[in-house]
Formats: structure tokens, sequence, C-alpha cells
């Protein structure tokens, strides 16, 4: 099912100038488009479409230990309440923390390095408020986390 998100600023990449009103479309796991909201809705009626109050943009890469919790899974659920969605495999030397990364789809890397949006890549996204906080988590085209 495609979905498209929609924020009232898109951020293709850490570095990247903010762009009001726009959207990306997600396809399963991966981007199929990424633009002006108006026009991927012209584009794909019927779409359904999630719409954010804050910026919308890569999720992060966590390059650190994964955050204490009580199981794996719970440290992996902390990592998508800071908008993470990928670790460096150095991270993951606990005894199942690897399968709780499997399980949710968190991506691991050889190493850290800036995410960025693009068609055809991973649809790991994060959509971050005025203060800084995460939202919503995005991996792998799933919705892991909404900020109530």
């Amino acid at each position: 099912m495609r979905t498209l998100h929609a924020a009232a600023l898109l951020r293709t990449g850490p570095d990247a100038e903010a762009v009001p009103g726009g959207a990306v479309l997600v396809e399963g796991a991966r981007i199929a488009a990424i633009g002006p909201a108006d026009e991927l809705l012209s584009a794909y009626p019927g779409v359904r479409v999630r719409r954010w109050a804050g910026t919308l943009g890569p999720a992060l890469v966590h390059d650190g230990p994964l955050p204490p919790a009580p199981t794996p899974r719970e440290r992996v659920h902390a990592l998508f309440r800071l908008g993470a969605a990928a670790v460096p495999a150095a991270h993951l030397t606990e005894p199942g923390l690897s399968a709780a990364v499997a399980r949710n789809d968190v991506a691991v890397l050889d190493a850290a390095h800036s995410p960025a949006l693009l068609v055809g890549g991973r649809a790991d996204l994060a959509v971050f408020g005025d203060d800084g906080g995460c939202l919503a988590t995005v991996v792998a085209g799933r919705l892991v986390h909404r900020r109530a």
C-alpha cells in the first residue's frame, strides 16, 4: 500500500534546506517519490495520507550504544522514540540485541553515515517538532513510533 507522508517542512538530508509543503511517497519499504505534497496528491489519487506538523526528513543513524531499557525490544523502541532507524553493527554486541534489531527492521550499518531521502531508497523517515523532539518514526515504510 502506498502512503504519502506530508509535512509542514521537508528536509531530504541533514544539511539540506527545509522546503515547505513537501512530501514523501512510500510504497512498501521504499521511497517511490519525493516532492511537493500537492503534486504527489494529484499524481497518486486515493493514496493514504499522513500529515505531520513538524519537519519530515531522513531517520537518524544512532551512533552509540542503544539506550538502556529492561529488554532488547524496549531498547530498540527507545531508538524509535529518538527518530533513529539505523545503528552501526559495532554497537550490537549484547545478547539478544541483534535479534531485536533484525525483528524490527532496523538498518545495521558497517559505519555511521549521514542519512538522506532518495527515490528508490529505504523508507526510513522521522518527523521532528519545533522543540527537536521526535514526533514520528517510519522504519522500512512502517510507522513504528508516534508521539501522542
